[in-house]
């Protein structure tokens, strides 16, 4: 996989997910009482891809597998308290209709025990039985990745017997549904989005006392060289070098601030990394790089140890051991501040350095972007970039294992891929502006949860926005003239207030379960307005409210359209493109039609429906940033009386 280049990624995603299609228990809605599938024969949910895969072999974790009578996959849940949630959401039976069949994971006779963490081990896999007639351990210390969970029984006694040895009561299936589990969802990432700006304000505010401690060397003074004056200056002193180009790569190894004093330049010799450092609480302000070495995989040794038996230790090694401008190691609290890099590999590599803030840096890659790596690349090193301009590399900015990660307000133009995250949750994407991305804007892959995507622009990528995992809030973007604007794929997530304008495609529902909010939007002038793949019917409307269609034409009834509207229906497809649009969605025959899909869940896979679409614009502000704001227009203000 790490051999590919990112839109071979992108793609290879899709066909897995096409694959995985292929692959899943269909329900037989005739069938009273189905045996269990294969766990994985079901679309499930519950577990990110990171925390899967960090798991022990010998870890059991409870699961449930339900049949819907009105979605045509079995769903697999990790965690009985995921389904108890999940069951209670708005519009869940609406959209799965009810459970058929419930099969728990059976720990009787598998001598389960706990690990230090509260997973369950066994000497066996747990067998399924019936939900209903299960015994369940509820508030024992048993865990999952996503905190504590229900362990259920066949047996009673056997229930009570892991009461005694690890805490809990033992209930009932009732009694289970009718409890509270607290999960988080895309309701967090949304709340949270205030609060994750005042984090990267606190990291900006703790990151300003390094670039202003006091001076002790100042290179061409006390030093003839830039590494001499590091490596002779106290720690917790700034070495100051004045003007010039400097041919050298240094090492940082204590704690300094390294200040450029005019046009500062460090100039490597194109072997390695420029600025190595391996301290904490490190600064380089105001010096320009260049001279950085060509190596984008297969880097050498990292200066610090890494945890060879770690699930990802070889990708690790493969991309954090590469050449870049600055490259970082276990240094906490690293500040790069008003720096220019040119590089053919990548800007910044930063690995297992919290609370990084890199600001107002500018990344220029090499001429054919998919030569590069990264303007910036973040390992395992929550941070924060911001005002920024990264240009030309492979990944504009690259998030790998750094949840709580806020990127705002940064400039990427013409990287082959804009964003991109990987095991990468609970971080803010926002007001960052991504021009001419020849694969994606912004990208999201395996399977992360809680990320907030919000008031960022993104123009002329092949995919604008692509956010997968799951519990995601996406909301007050401006994507337009992309071939595809946004993709879904993920579940649980809430995306609104988006405007989606100019694009091939405007979006592209994926994901296999009909989870998401998506409400509030606007699609105007896009060729298509949305697609969607095989699954379910994707109802794009939620307590009265729906999204701006343009060409969504029928009579105001309030602030919303009296007819529904499919954009994946063959006539409301053409609606926008097509003179006489009013004529037409009066047409008696569409206006039955159309009731008949607002009305009953499911009666076409493949699609998508909204149920109250707006007679207006829902961001005027934000689509009028555009250039077809006048081509959206009103339903008609008419009855049905009117000739």
């Amino acid at each position: 996989m790490i051999d590919r280049s990112a839109s071979t990624l992108f793609l290879g995603f899709l066909v897995v997910a096409a694959v995985g299609v292929a692959g899943l228990f269909v329900v037989d809605v005739g069938s009273t009482s189905p045996d269990p599938v294969a766990f994985d024969d079901t679309v499930s949910v519950g577990l990110t891809l990171e925390a899967e895969y960090s798991l022990d072999e010998s870890v059991e974790l409870p699961r449930a597998q339900v049949f819907y009578s009105q979605y045509q996959y079995v769903v697999g849940y990790y965690g009985v308290e995921t389904f108890v949630e999940n069951q209670r959401q708005p519009a869940h039976e609406q959209r799965f209709g009810y459970p058929l069949t419930v099969y728990v994971s059976d720990y009787s006779d598998t001598g389960i025990e706990l690990t230090s963490q509260g997973y369950p081990v066994t000497d066996r896999s747990p067998d399924w039985t019936d939900a209903e007639t299960a015994w369940y351990v509820v508030g024992s210390d048993a865990r999952t990745p996503a905190g504590s969970t229900v362990v259920p029984f066949a047996d009673r006694d056997d229930a009570t017997a892991f009461t005694e040895r690890h805490g809990g009561t033992v209930r009932s299936w009732d009694d289970v549904l009718d409890r509270s589990f607290e999960r988080d969802d895309a309701a967090l990432a949304r709340d949270r989005v205030d609060d994750r700006q005042r984090l990267a304000d606190e990291r900006l505010e703790n990151a300003s006392a390094l670039t202003d401690r006091p001076t002790s060397l100042v290179v061409g003074e006390e030093t003839d060289t830039v590494q001499e004056a590091v490596e002779r200056a106290p720690a917790n002193t700034t070495v100051v070098v004045p003007a010039g180009t400097y041919d050298e790569k240094i090492e940082i190894d204590r704690p300094l601030s390294l200040v450029g004093e005019g046009n500062a330049t460090l100039q490597g010799n194109g072997n390695g990394s420029v600025i190595t450092v391996t301290a904490e609480r490190t600064a380089i302000r105001g010096i320009d790089i260049t001279g950085v070495g060509n190596v984008t995989r297969e880097g050498g040794e990292l200066p610090v140890e890494i945890d060879e038996q770690a699930w990802d230790a070889t990708f690790t090694k493969y991309y954090a051991g590469t050449d870049a401008g600055i490259a970082a190691y276990d240094a906490t609290g690293l500040v790069v501040e008003n720096v220019g890099i040119e590089t053919p590999a990548s800007g910044i590599i930063a690995y297992q350095s919290d609370d990084a803030v890199v600001r107002n840096v500018t990344v220029t890659g090499p001429d054919d972007p998919t030569e590069g790596l990264a303007g910036m690349l973040l390992f395992q090193s929550p941070g924060v970039i911001e005002e920024s301009t990264i240009y030309g590399t492979r990944n504009g900015v690259y998030l790998y294992r750094s949840p709580e990660t806020v990127v705002r307000s940064n400039t990427i133009e013409r990287n082959y891929l804009g964003v991109h995250l990987m095991h990468t949750g609970d971080s803010l994407l926002a007001n960052n502006v991504l021009r001419e991305q020849p694969s994606n804007g912004i990208v999201i892959m395996t399977g992360p949860e809680r990320n907030a995507i919000v008031g960022n622009t993104i123009y002329d990528a092949e995919f604008g926005l692509s956010p997968g995992g799951s519990g995601s809030y996406v909301a007050e973007n401006l994507i337009a003239d992309n071939e595809l604007g946004l993709h879904i794929d993920s579940t649980t997530s809430i995306y609104e207030h988006n405007v989606i304008a100019g694009n091939d495609v405007g979006a592209e529902a994926s994901a296999m379960l009909p989870t998401n909010r998506v409400v509030g939007n606007d699609f105007v002038e896009n060729d298509v307005h949305a697609t969607a793949m095989s699954g379910p019917l994707r109802v794009w409307s939620f307590e009265g409210r729906g999204n701006y269609w343009q060409g969504a034409a029928g009579i105001a009834s309030g602030d919303e359209s009296d007819l529904s509207y499919s954009p994946t229906d063959p006539i409301d497809r053409r609606l926008h493109r097509t003179d006489g649009t009013p004529t037409l969605a009066r047409a008696p025959a569409l206006e039955a039609l159309a009731g008949l899909e607002g009305s009953v869940p499911g009666m076409r896979t493949g699609s998508i429906v909204d149920r109250a679409p707006s007679c207006e614009p829902n961001n005027p502000e934000l689509l009028n940033r555009t250039e077809w704001a006048d081509d959206a227009w009103t339903c008609y203000e008419t009855t049905r009386d009117d000739p």
